[in-house]
């Protein structure tokens, strides 16, 4: 991904006010796939991608940095 990506994944699960931990559980992933994301260190799978956007209620591409 880019850095937008984990740019916009940490300040969407802060303004939702859940931590790594918490969204971690939501998603049915480990936290540490969660920090691996946000550090820009691990793409996440498609599925998890979905899984975010409709966690966050977003589309995949402004998640992605495609659109604001």
């Amino acid at each position: 991904m880019n850095n937008e990506f984990c740019d916009k994944l940490k300040e969407l699960r802060i303004e939702k006010g859940v931590g790594q931990v918490q969204l971690a559980k939501d998603l049915g992933v480990s936290k540490g796939i969660i920090s691996l994301w946000e550090n820009n260190l691990r793409e996440p799978k498609l599925s998890n991608l979905i899984a975010l956007a409709k966690y966050f209620q977003v589309s995949i591409d402004y998640l992605a940095g495609l659109e604001n």
